[in-house]
């Protein structure tokens, strides 16, 4: 249905907080518009003002709001876009500068936007309007007096505003003589909206007044732009929030890489902020303070673990000092942002706090570099993989400022406004997850050497191990090993000697477990060997163990070294190590260091006789300590009556390991056999 809608733009002399002056000159003549069912911008001109209205004490309400002020003092606004504007952040088309940029740089608070529009319609037609999209940064809007609604909350004392969304409002049935309607916004503007771009404050496009099924369809048109162009930041969202779940998942592959740890928290942060800002484009769930607070926080920690991955990622040379700069700096920035923000309002000025903001960014985007750098320069390829991410980083730390010297970083892609942030966020994304990649093959390569490296060690170790059952002139040995890893830290050997028929034991513990444990047993069991080809002599055999542990580290070992003789006499010395058991009761041996520790090395010696059928037993500390569920001791009343029951090596093992094994189990059973005397001819 065809409708003539008039729209007469009538010039004001200003006045700011006066009442109608009688003299005001003449308006100009109105401006007919003929449209179908349609909508047209209210392009102006505007009568504007800043500061606040004063209220009307007869009916309560903003008296400039009201049809009858007198706005022609106010100063005159056009609304119309220059050919080619947009927005410099969002790119949207049709940007118009705000009240900064016409004569009230650094102004933030209140500022008032009125307009007298004549309108003519068919009986029964509704209007409505629909608010700018653009703006800077909360408004009411009034209808000839009567409030239509807001976009923000100004029921406090200082506004709740959020991220600029579409609006629209129903137009009541009240009319001033000859269709006329007085429209007014009431504005406010953040003072954190001034560091943004030399030309915020107020309206940034006109607000479209027109038949309410046509305002209607622009205004759902205006969210679905809104949706497209948000979604990049639903999709990065998304995609840093399985990123990190893929870095925490690679711990599991090689948990003694720190790096996973570090860029699973950085995808995470990165997540939580993107969505944030998606989230509080798209709903009214966090306000304008609550959003920038948000950043203001995550921000900073964002840039320290960009810093953190990189230090982790290369080795971490060079750089002891690093954490606590990284800390100090983050707090800083964290402050420095709160402040630049204005969540706590005039703490600051803006140009100091926003100068010390871009100060402390700048020295994180350097120390990035320096760690680049000195990475190209110690492993190069990696390096150079690495470079072009932190410059897409920076530029994106330093977007806002690139805008401002009017370096064009937003595009439309079928539709959909882009900018740096939002492009280089997903490239860095994807060059990280393929590095991730690279360092788990890598990882899963070494791992595979450390594991054949393992077999390897383990399979010699077995080798240096006696028999499990050895049967000499009067001796009947038998031994029984189970390590608690791969390569256990226990060790004995079995020594005979030819020439006068004697038997040399020595058993022991390192400290520690795994393939330095096993080096260590190694180093042990070649020392035995050779010190026995000289002096089979248990406490000389204990002190050239000794000298082989001191000066390395913190190699300890407890040792026991024990001689039986053709007729049963039994030299023991022992350092440190558990007493054996002879027909079930422990040997009573005075205590002494383990082996390493001292160079003045003195070891506990005692001499006692084995008879026909007598049994000694070895048994590590693996035995007592052997733990269950429930976090109880195997025991050493266990092993007493254990071994009290004349069970074999074996079984005393296997029962030590069934219990709950927690370290190295090994046993050795000695059992003195009589020897046959050769027959008389």
């Amino acid at each position: 249905m065809a409708r003539t809608i008039r729209l007469l733009l009538v010039g004001l002399l200003p006045l700011m907080g006066s009442t109608l002056n009688p003299q005001s000159p003449p308006p100009p003549a109105p401006v007919e518009i003929t449209l179908g069912q349609a909508a047209a911008p209210l392009y102006g001109p505007w009568k504007f003002t800043v500061g606040d209205s004063p209220i009307d004490p007869k009916t309560g309400k903003p008296l400039w709001a009201e049809p009858d002020f007198d706005d022609s003092h106010w100063e005159t606004v056009d609304l119309t876009p220059e050919q080619g504007a947009f927005d410099p952040f969002g790119g949207q088309s049709g940007y118009v500068p705000g009240w900064t940029a016409r004569g009230h740089a650094g102004y933030s608070g209140y500022a008032w936007y009125r307009i007298r529009v004549v309108c003519q319609t068919l009986a029964g037609q509704p209007l409505a309007l629909e608010g700018p999209d653009d703006l800077d940064d909360g408004y009411q809007a009034f209808a000839d007096g009567e409030l239509l609604g807001s976009f923000g909350d100004f029921t406090r004392k200082r506004p709740v505003v959020y991220l600029a969304q579409p609006t629209k409002y129903r137009l009541g049935s009240r009319t001033e003589p000859n269709g006329t309607r007085l429209i007014a916004f009431r504005f406010w503007m953040e003072p954190s909206t001034l560091t943004q771009d030399p030309t915020v404050g107020g309206m940034h496009g006109a607000p479209v007044l027109g038949e309410a099924g046509i305002v209607a369809l622009d205004y759902q048109s205006k969210w679905v732009g809104l949706i497209r162009s948000d979604l990049a930041d639903a999709i990065s969202a998304l995609a840093f929030a399985l990123l990190a779940a893929m870095a925490f998942s690679l711990i599991f592959f090689d948990p003694s890489d720190p790096t996973y740890l570090w860029i699973g928290f950085l995808f995470l942060v990165t997540a939580a902020w993107t969505a944030e800002t998606a989230i509080s484009s798209l709903t009214q769930l966090f306000s304008y303070s609550e959003y920038l607070l948000f950043g203001d926080t995550l921000i900073p920690i964002i840039y320290a673990l960009w810093v953190v991955v990189w230090w982790v990622w290369f080795g971490r040379v060079g750089f002891r000092w690093l954490p606590r700069t990284i800390m100090a700096l983050t707090a800083l920035l964290m402050v420095s942002r709160v402040l630049e923000d204005e969540v706590f309002f005039g703490v600051v000025s803006h140009p100091v706090a926003h100068a010390l903001s871009r100060l402390l960014q700048f020295v994180f985007f350097a120390l990035l570099v320096w760690i680049v750098v000195d990475a190209i320069r110690r492993h190069r390829f990696d390096g150079w993989l690495v470079l072009p991410i932190v410059i897409l980083r920076g530029m994106g730390s330093f977007y806002l400022d690139l805008v401002k010297l009017h370096l064009d970083l937003s595009w439309f892609v079928f539709g959909v406004p882009l900018d740096l942030r939002r492009v280089a966020d997903p490239l860095i994304a994807i060059v990280i997850a393929l590095l991730l990649l690279r360092r788990l093959s890598q990882s899963v390569k070494r791992q595979k050497q450390i594991a054949m490296d393992l077999k390897q060690a383990q399979e010699v170790q077995e080798v240096i191990l006696p028999e499990h059952h050895i049967v000499l002139p009067g001796l009947e040995i038998e031994s029984e090993y189970r390590p608690a890893r791969e390569v256990g830290g226990d060790f004995f050997q079995i020594i005979p000697h030819a020439a006068d028929g004697s038997l040399l034991i020595v058993a022991g513990d390192v400290a520690g477990k795994g393939l330095k444990a096993g080096m260590l047993v190694a180093l042990l069991v070649g020392a035995i060997r050779t010190a026995a080809e000289t002096d089979s002599d248990p406490g000389a055999i204990l002190a050239a163990l000794n000298r082989r542990l001191l000066g390395r580290g913190d190699a300890r070992a407890t040792c026991l070294a024990l001689r039986i003789e053709r007729d049963g006499s039994v030299t023991l010395a022992n350092a440190g190590h558990l007493p054996p058991y002879l027909n079930g009761a422990p040997v009573e041996i005075e205590g002494s260091l383990p082996l390493g520790l001292i160079e003045t090395f003195d070891c506990s010696v005692l001499q006692f006789h084995m008879s026909p059928s007598d049994r000694l037993l070895l048994v590590s500390d693996g035995v007592p300590e052997a733990t269950d569920e429930q976090g109880m001791l195997f025991g050493f009343d266990r092993v007493l009556n254990l071994v009290g029951t004349e069970p074999s090596a074996a079984k005393i093992a296997e029962a030590a390991q069934a219990f709950g094994q927690e370290d190295d189990i090994s046993v050795i059973s000695v059992t003195r056999v009589p020897v046959a005397e050769p027959a008389l001819g």
